[in-house]
Formats: C-alpha cells, sequence, structure tokens
C-alpha cells in the first residue's frame, strides 16, 4: 500500500520523504488554508519535493469551471493530479480531464455506487472518507472492502486512495482490505511507530544496559 501525506506543511513533508514514507501527498482548500501559502507556491514546492502525485483541489461547482481551473493547476508540474468532488458535475469534469491524460482524485467519496461511478468516469483515484463515516456510527472501513469487490469484480483500474484517516488503525485495517493508497495526516503516519511493548521492551534493555556500565562510543 502507497503512503500518501494529507498536508500542505512542507517541513512535515520533507521529514517523511526523506524517511521514504511519501509516495504522493493530498491537499484541499482547508490544509492549504492552514498552510497561510498561496496555493500556487505551495502546490509547486511540494511537486519539486516529492516524485509522486500531488492532489490539488478546485473549488468551482460547475463543471466548466472544474475542468478550466483542473488545467490551470495542472500547469503547476507534471505531478499534480486534479481533485475534483464527487458531484455529477465532478464526474464531468473528471471524464474530460482523463481523456486529456491528466490524473484526477475523485474526492469526498460516501458510498460504492460513487465510487462505482468514478470508476466509470476514468477517475485515477476515488478518495472514501473512512473517518466523515466513523463519525456517523457507520463502518468506514466498510466502504472500502466494498469499492475494493467492486472494482475487482470487473477490473477497475481507478486505485482506492483511502482518506479521512483518523488512526494508525486505519492504516492497517486498509491495507488488510487492499486499499491501493492510504492519505494520512503526518502525526498518524509517526504513531504507527508507537508501542507499548515497544517502550516498555527498550526501558527494561537500557536499564540493563546502564548496570554493565559499558559504552559503545
Amino acid at each position: 500500500m502507497k503512503f500518501f501525506v494529507d498536508t500542505a506543511d512542507t517541513d512535515a513533508i520533507a521529514e517523511l520523504n526523506n524517511l521514504g514514507m511519501v509516495d504522493g501527498v493530498t491537499t484541499n482548500p482547508s490544509l492549504i488554508m492552514k498552510s497561510g501559502r498561496d496555493i500556487k507556491e505551495v502546490t509547486k514546492q511540494i511537486c519539486e519535493m516529492v516524485d509522486g502525485p500531488v492532489s490539488a483541489e478546485t473549488v468551482a461547482l460547475d463543471a466548466e469551471g472544474m475542468i478550466a481551473e483542473g488545467r490551470e493547476l495542472a500547469k503547476i508540474a507534471d505531478n499534480i493530479t486534479i481533485k475534483v468532488p464527487l458531484t455529477w458535475d465532478g464526474l464531468k469534469a473528471c471524464k474530460v480531464l482523463t481523456g486529456e491524460g491528466r490524473m484526477v482524485n475523485v474526492t469526498l467519496c460516501f458510498s460504492a455506487n460513487q465510487a462505482l461511478l468514478a470508476a466509470k468516469a476514468g477517475a485515477t483515484f476515488i478518495s472514501p472518507f473512512i473517518g466523515r463515516l466513523d463519525d456517523l456510527n457507520i463502518d468506514g472501513l466498510d466502504l472500502i472492502a466494498d469499492i475494493r469487490e467492486i472494482y475487482d469484480n470487473y477490473g477497475f483500474e481507478t486505485n482506492i486512495l483511502a482518506a479521512s484517516i483518523r488512526t494508525a488503525n486505519h492504516m492497517s485495517e486498509c491495507a488488510k482490505i487492499g486499499a491501493d493508497v492510504a492519505t494520512a495526516p503526518p502525526n498518524v503516519i509517526k504513531a504507527m511507530a508507537n508501542h507499548v511493548l515497544t517502550d516498555k521492551g527498550l526501558d527494561a534493555f537500557l536499564k540493563d544496559w546502564a548496570s554493565t556500565g559499558q559504552k559503545i562510543l
């Protein structure tokens, strides 16, 4: 499973990228707002930092507007993925933009039917939102499993990009289900390294080592 980082914080991206933990980046208007920077400027910097896809989101609500904005965003770098919402107009924009050879990430997916439509429209990525479904007491991981089954049944090439990831458990569960990609905030990816028994074992090792009075350097 590929890891995308869900942030516009270039320092956080750089740290994870140096460890080989970044296969791509996803941004949205909210993340751009948090960065406090111009969308084209920060997106260009991110594209220069990573080799994989970088999602930049359109904000128009109509298909024509999304297409125009998508074409403008695509000028930033070759690895730009144009992000459009899963609305009927978003699907129209997806069809046009993918027809032009551009990568498109269809976002805000909350049902298997929506994911099926996105695949039919030629989406490069479909972004089902796990955490927001969990907020409604609906298991978001079930949606990932449903989409995986449908796509495998018919050989759709659209990548399942699990989004709205809240926990390290979400990451491992998405990997077991077979999501192609999971995009998560930097803190969630880093939390995957944490385990209470690792901490306990390390503490015991260090106490025993201290008792020997030895040094490695």
